[in-house]
C-alpha cells in the first residue's frame, strides 16, 4: 500500500486539547534539550577546545593564550559551552516537533510543500555555521592579531579572556547560521502568497540594502566578517530567485497541461 499523507485531520479538537499539545511537545523539547544538555556538559572541556582552534591557529605556533580574570569564569563558559552545544544538538528534535504541532491543521498539498524545508532548515543553519567556523572565524582572528606589535614603545599583545571569546565565537556561528536560513523563509513567503519572486526581483536593490546592514548589525565590527556574510547571503537571495522561478514554470506548466485535458472531451463533443 502506497504512502499517503492525509488531509487536514477531521478531529474539531477544542482549544485546550491544542494547548495541552502544545505542552506536551514543550516538555518533551526540554526534556530533550536537558539530556542533551548533561551529554554536552560531560564533554564540555572538549567541545570549548574545539572551539578554541581557529584562535589556536590564528596565533604563531606556541604563542597566544586565554585568560579569565574572574574565578567563576571558566565554570559558567564550560556552562554555556554545554548549552549552546546541546541546542545544536537538540535542533533537528525541536524542528520535528514543531512540524508535529502545525501539520494537523495543514491541507496535504501543504503537507508535502513543507516537508522539504523541515529538512533544509537544519541543513543550512548548520552550512552557515560550519562556513563560519572553518574559513570566517580563522580569517578574522589573523585579522584582529595583526594589530598586535610595538606601540609607542609598548608591548600591544591579545590577550582574550574565554567569556569575551565564546561570545564572539557563539556571536559568529549563530549569526551565519540563522542567516542561512534566508533561502526558507523567501520560499515560505512565497508559498504563501505574500510575496512573488516578480514583487523580489524588483526590489533587489532594497533587498541587498538590508542584507548589508543586517551584516554589519550582527557581525563583528570588522569589514572581513561582514562581508564574508554579505557575499553569502546575497547569493542565496539569488538562489531563492531561481528556485521560484522554476517552481513558478512548473506550475504554469501543469496548469496548461489540466487546461489542455479539461477541452478534448469538449472539442470531442
Amino acid at each position: 500500500m502506497a504512502f499517503q499523507i492525509r488531509d487536514i485531520d477531521e478531529s474539531q479538537a477544542p482549544l485546550l486539547d491544542h494547548l495541552i499539545e502544545l505542552r506536551t511537545r514543550l516538555l518533551r523539547s526540554i526534556a530533550v534539550l536537558a539530556v542533551a544538555f548533561a551529554v554536552c556538559f560531560t564533554f564540555a572541556d572538549k567541545i570549548f577546545s574545539f572551539l578554541v582552534r581557529p584562535l589556536t591557529a590564528a596565533f604563531p605556533p606556541g604563542q597566544g593564550k586565554l585568560i579569565y580574570t574572574k574565578l567563576y569564569e571558566a565554570f559558567f563558559v564550560e556552562i554555556k559551552v554545554a548549552l549552546f552545544a546541546a541546542f545544536c544538538l537538540a535542533f533537528p528534535f525541536i524542528a520535528n516537533q514543531l512540524w508535529a504541532f502545525v501539520a494537523p491543521g495543514l491541507y496535504a498539498r501543504e503537507k508535502k510543500a513543507f516537508l522539504p524545508f523541515l529538512f533544509l532548515t537544519p541543513v543550512l543553519f548548520f552550512t552557515g555555521a560550519a562556513l563560519a567556523y572553518y574559513v570566517v572565524m580563522p580569517t578574522a582572528f589573523r585579522f584582529f592579531l595583526k594589530f598586535e606589535g610595538n606601540k609607542g614603545g609598548l608591548t600591544l599583545e591579545a590577550l582574550p579572556g574565554t567569556g569575551d571569546y565564546l561570545s564572539l565565537v557563539m556571536q559568529f556561528i549563530l549569526a551565519f547560521g540563522m542567516s542561512f536560513l534566508l533561502p526558507v523563509l523567501l520560499l515560505l513567503l512565497n508559498m504563501a502568497g505574500i510575496v512573488s519572486r516578480t514583487q523580489l526581483s524588483g526590489m533587489r536593490r532594497y533587498v541587498i540594502v538590508a542584507i548589508t546592514a543586517v551584516a554589519a548589525i550582527i557581525t563583528p565590527p570588522d569589514v572581513v566578517s561582514q562581508l564574508m556574510l554579505l557575499v553569502p547571503m546575497w547569493l542565496l537571495f539569488e538562489g531563492s530567485l531561481l528556485v521560484m522561478w522554476l517552481g513558478d514554470r512548473r506550475r504554469t506548466k501543469a496548469e496548461l497541461a489540466e487546461t489542455v485535458t479539461a477541452e478534448v472531451p469538449a472539442d470531442q463533443a
